[in-house]
C-alpha cells in the first residue's frame, strides 16, 4: 500500500469561524492572523494505492464556481489535484474510486467540470465510482439554510446521473484495509476514513478535526452545526485513537499534516507532528 498526500491549493478562513469560541489571543498564537482576521488553510485530499485500487479522498473545490463566491475564500498557491497526481505518476483516469467525506464545495468541487471552451459538464474521473454517506446525500438534497450555500447541484448531480454514485449506509470497511465512520456534528453523515496499513492507522478526519488545534475538545469550529454532538464524538474516537495509536491527518491545517496523540492530564493532546510521506 502507498498513502500519499495531495495538495490542491490553500484558502484563507476566519479565525474565529475555525475556533470557535476560542477567544483570538489563544488560537493566534498557533494560526496567524492578516489585518482581516483570516487565517491561512490548507486543501489537502489523499491517495491511497493498494493493489488494482487508486482511491482518492475528496478532491478540492475544483475552479467551476463564480468568483463573486470563491472571493470569499481567498483561494491562492500553486497547487492544483492535476499537478499533485501528476507529480506521482497519474492521471485523473487513473482513480478507481473517490470517496467524499461531505459534500460542501471545498471536498467535492474537483469532481466535475466544464468541458474545455463550453458550459457542459463532465466528470473529472470518468473510471471512478464515487461514494458518499446517504445520510450527508439526502442533507445535500434538502439542505437547511445554514449549509445550502455550499452545496452546489453542478458539482454532484452529474456523478448521479452517469450511475456512478454509490450511497453508504453503514460504518465499516469500504474496501480491504479502509474503514470509514459516519460523524454527525460538522454535518449530517460526514465520513472520516480510517486507512490500516500493516501496523499503523491513519485516519482522515476532514472537517471533524481540521487542524491540530481542533484536537482540543473545547476548539470546536463556528462551522459545526451541532457542537455538543462534535464535542461527543470527539472525546470517543480520540481516547479510541491514543488506545489503537491511530495517526490524524488534518485537511486544513497549512503548517502540521499529520499528528500522533498521547494522554496527559490534561486530557488528550497532540503528541508529534510530521508529513505523512515521513511514514513511507
Amino acid at each position: 500500500m502507498q498513502i500519499y498526500s495531495i495538495e490542491t491549493g490553500n484558502f484563507k478562513c476566519d479565525g474565529g469561524a475555525m475556533f470557535g469560541v476560542v477567544p483570538k489571543f489563544m488560537w493566534n498564537k498557533k494560526y496567524p492572523a492578516d489585518e482581516n482576521n483570516l487565517c491561512d488553510c490548507a486543501l489537502r485530499s489523499m491517495l491511497v494505492v493498494d493493489g488494482d485500487r487508486r482511491i482518492l479522498i475528496d478532491n478540492g473545490t475544483g475552479d467551476k464556481q463564480a468568483a463573486s463566491y470563491t472571493s470569499h475564500y481567498h483561494l491562492w498557491g500553486d497547487d492544483t489535484l492535476q499537478s499533485s497526481l501528476n507529480r506521482l505518476g497519474f492521471g485523473f483516469e487513473d482513480i478507481t474510486d473517490v470517496i467524499f467525506t461531505h459534500l460542501h464545495f471545498d471536498h467535492c468541487g474537483g469532481a466535475t467540470r466544464y468541458k474545455t471552451g463550453t458550459k457542459e459538464l463532465e466528470l473529472v474521473f470518468p473510471n471512478a465510482t464515487h461514494w458518499v454517506s446517504k445520510t450527508q446525500w439526502e442533507n445535500y438534497l434538502n439542505p437547511n439554510v445554514r449549509e445550502g450555500d455550499s452545496y452546489f447541484p453542478e458539482n454532484m448531480m452529474p456523478i448521479f446521473e452517469a450511475g456512478k454514485l454509490n450511497l453508504v449506509e453503514e460504518d465499516g470497511e469500504l474496501f480491504r484495509n479502509v474503514e470509514v465512520r459516519q460523524f454527525n456534528g460538522h454535518t449530517t453523515g460526514l465520513l472520516a476514513v480510517l486507512v490500516h496499513d500493516e501496523d499503523k492507522t491513519i485516519a482522515f478526519t476532514a472537517d471533524f478535526i481540521p487542524t491540530l488545534a481542533n484536537v482540543n475538545l473545547k476548539w470546536i469550529a463556528a462551522y459545526d452545526l451541532f457542537p455538543t454532538v462534535v464535542l461527543r464524538e470527539k472525546e470517543a474516537f480520540l481516547k479510541e485513537a491514543v488506545e489503537k495509536n491511530y495517526i490524524l491527518f488534518f485537511q486544513h491545517d497549512i503548517q502540521y499534516e499529520c499528528c500522533s496523540l498521547e494522554e496527559t492530564p490534561r486530557g488528550i493532546k497532540p503528541k508529534e507532528s510530521f508529513k505523512l510521506e515521513s511514514l513511507f
